[in-house]
């Protein structure tokens, strides 16, 4: 294990034998679409059952339970980590902890994870994010204290959540990359169109089968504890398809209005989709799998996390992974596969050209801007798409990362260990 820190390049660490066993998730579900009424604890709990089931471990193999959820948005949300733990079979001497950097948050899940191992306080980490942006509610802060004449205020938080008040808001962080990179909206529609086409194609070979748990309406049951029961809407049966992905031509998406800018570059069509869902995956010492003899699907080599100026925040990924290449001694050249997050076609574009990344190896099945960005979900599903499609592609280095609302990005290292 070493550890960097650098106030200006920012802040990481290498690992020694800590490993991503598996992972599943969710399908994700279109804003107020079929998983509209679902928890995202209980998104959470699906995709965690799962997780353990493809790591071939048992529940109580589980020392950690890690957690991520941004936008709380059920009136049990405070006990979301360790709801997830309990109804996910955990024994009830497991503690949880909830983690929050935003966009990163899935990546967060990890890193604290294998923290935990590195310290020698778990063999094993459970690690979940999940995000139900549907039922992100219309609140009024001060209620409590009651109302001015005629001063009775109420806000949509999720609208209020994608701005950022010390700087700009979200998109327009996306439209200042495109401005200081002089990236047009040609350039951002032909990348939103390439990430749609990939998606559809990686659905058309059966892809994502392996990597999405079907959602069913069930009764989640924990000894000594009340069932939770989770209920779909009526016509949702094995739901197992990401609800956000639609064929598109540059023709009809050149026809949208920008969204953020006048005269600006992201659209509806080029921007991140607006889902619900959950993600999570199993890490682990190799001592532990050694004895189970189980096979990882990749090593995590080392993460890092940057800051930067809040107004071009979708640059964040740049810092980060060059700092990982930096600690390792790896050069761009060396990494086979990348996700960077598409928060917004702008973004990572702006990240593609200062990195001097291959397009080709990017994303590859895909990214946020066809299958939708659940925020805390989205750096485990970055996370266990890579480590997949390294081993299917004899890869041996890929890297995931993704940009944070405030000015920040974080990266991932994984290493294929099954060539």
């Amino acid at each position: 294990m070493k550890s960097y820190h650098d106030k200006q390049k920012g802040f990481g660490i290498i690992y020694d034998d800590i490993f991503f066993v598996n992972g599943a998730r969710t399908a994700f579900g279109k804003l107020c679409g079929s998983l509209a009424p679902v928890s995202p604890t209980d998104l959470a709990i699906f995709a965690s059952r799962a997780a353990i089931e493809k790591s071939g471990i048992k529940p109580e193999d589980v020392d950690q339970v890690m957690a991520a959820n941004i936008g709380q948005s059920s009136y049990d949300a405070y006990f979301m980590p360790r709801h997830v733990g309990l109804y996910a079979g955990i024994p009830q001497g497991v503690p949880a902890v909830m983690l929050q950097r935003i966009c990163g948050s899935g990546f967060e899940t990890i890193t604290a994870g294998a923290d935990q191992i590195t310290l020698g306080k778990a063999d094993v980490a459970m690690c979940a994010g999940a995000e139900n942006m549907s039922l992100a509610p219309t609140v009024s802060y001060g209620n409590r204290m009651g109302y001015a004449l005629g001063r009775i205020e109420f806000r949509d938080f999720l609208w209020e959540a994608l701005n950022d008040t010390a700087a700009v808001p979200m998109g327009c962080t996306a439209e200042n990359v495109a401005s200081r990179l002089k990236i047009s909206r040609q350039d951002a529609d032909v990348f939103g169109k390439l990430s749609i086409d990939r998606a559809i194609a990686a659905i058309e070979r059966g892809y994502l089968k392996d990597e999405i748990v079907p959602l069913n309406s069930t009764v989640f049951e924990a000894e000594g504890l009340k069932p939770r029961k989770v209920n779909l809407p009526r016509k949702v049966v094995n739901f197992i398809t990401d609800e956000n992905i639609r064929a598109s031509s540059l023709e009809d998406m050149g026809k949208l209005s920008t969204t953020f800018q006048k005269d600006g570059v992201q659209t509806a069509a080029n921007s991140s989709g607006i889902v619900d869902g959950g993600a999570a995956a199993i890490i682990a010492r190799k001592s532990f799998l050694d004895t189970r003899g189980l096979k990882p699907l990749s090593r995590v080599v080392a993460s890092a996390t940057s800051a930067l100026d809040p107004s071009v925040m979708g640059l964040g990924p740049v810092p980060a992974i060059r700092l990982l290449l930096e600690m390792t001694g790896l050069k761009i050249d060396d990494i086979g596969l990348i996700e960077i997050n598409e928060a917004f076609a702008a973004q990572f574009i702006g990240c593609e050209r200062e990195l001097g990344l291959n397009r080709d190896i990017c994303n590859v099945n895909g990214g946020a801007i066809a299958y939708g960005h659940p925020l805390a979900a989205t750096g485990l599903r970055l996370s266990l798409t890579l480590s997949r499609e390294m081993n299917l592609r004899g890869v041996k280095y890929g890297i995931a990362s993704a940009c944070i609302g405030g000015g920040q990005g974080n990266a991932i290292l994984f290493e294929n260990t099954n060539l």
